[in-house]
């Protein structure tokens, strides 16, 4: 009896039988982009956070507020979403960093939703210092399973981070 070998590329829910959630908030379209790029790698389904008042004035400005609503652990209002996390084994969670740490819009995401018992990997965009925003993601998730997180590095919107690095964390999550 013959058979034929083939090879083919197994995505993440059919290969470990798990369902993966990538959850993400992008104010500039950094982290929306990377976000996509692991999706193409892991097959997960994908979740979009949104400020219910979107951010707006010059840049400076926006850095400004930013800076006074992480300082003050300001919860931005979200708009709605929906998602039936109990499906979901495990989450890839992506945020830009303001000030060292996720957004706020990332923080009230945090606050309103429980995780529990998930396998989760961070992930961040920046451009410049990563901060504390993966040991913030961990204490912000007690009851998960928070693994090494992603740290993308952009200057402005040019990808410093080189993409093969971004795949192998993406394809590390599907082993």
């Amino acid at each position: 009896v013959y058979k034929r070998q083939h090879t083919y590329r197994i995505k993440f829910t059919e290969a470990k039988q798990m369902k993966a959630l990538i959850i993400y908030y992008s104010f500039g379209g950094n982290t929306e982009r990377i976000a996509k790029m692991i999706e193409k790698e892991t097959g997960a389904d994908m979740l979009e956070i949104n400020t219910a008042k979107p951010y707006t004035g010059s840049y400076n400005e926006i850095v400004d507020q930013g800076h006074r609503e992480i300082n003050s652990n300001f919860l931005p209002e979200l708009k709605p979403f929906e998602a039936d996390f109990d499906k979901y084994d495990t989450i890839i969670i992506g945020s830009p960093v303001w000030w060292y740490t996720y957004a706020p819009a990332m923080r009230s995401f945090l606050n309103k939703v429980k995780l529990s018992g998930k396998t989760v990997y961070p992930f961040a965009t920046n451009g410049g210092w990563i901060g504390h925003t993966f040991e913030d993601f961990a204490a912000a998730l007690p009851d998960c399973t928070v693994e090494k997180g992603l740290n993308v590095h952009f200057d402005e919107s040019t990808l410093r981070t080189s993409q093969a690095a971004i795949t192998a964390w993406a394809k590390q999550i599907c082993e």
